[in-house]
């Protein structure tokens, strides 16, 4: 399957571990995940070199072309916000993945959209088995 998968960039990194995590296992299951870099500590100074406009349009193209969306919104962020809406509107299945404890926005909480799971995991490998149910229940 192809997985977007969406994540804080210029919001925060604190949870690029987990993002690294998230990724190795999708791909180590065999789906193809194009936003796979942004999980590296270099994606803030590459992402900062690419127009605004490239970036949108790169990235809603991908989101055209993906199964589905799985984003770690642990961290706030507008980009990532927009992706999910975006993503729902185009039909596609969304995950959103949380650490527990942190506040998440009621805009995603109280999302009613039956392609929307939210979910809050413990630790990584709780994120990452949320993430493999979530895409084996839309085979």
């Amino acid at each position: 399957m192809n997985i977007y998968f969406a994540c804080s960039i210029t919001g925060g990194r604190e949870f690029e571990r987990v993002y690294q995590d998230l990724i190795a296992a999708l791909l180590a299951d065999g789906h193809e995940v194009p936003t796979a870099h942004l999980a590296q500590p270099s994606a803030v100074t590459e992402e900062a070199a690419i127009s605004p406009r490239e970036v949108y349009e790169r990235d809603v193209n991908w989101i055209r072309n993906a199964d589905a969306l799985i984003a770690e919104v642990s961290v706030p962020s507008h980009g990532v916000g927009f992706e999910i809406a975006f993503a729902l509107n185009a039909g596609k299945p969304v995950l959103c993945l949380c650490q527990e404890g942190r506040k998440l926005s009621k805009m995603i909480s109280g999302n009613p959209h039956p392609r929307l799971a939210v979910k809050t995991y413990r630790n990584t490998e709780e994120a990452i088995a949320f993430a493999r149910h979530f895409i084996f229940n839309m085979k």
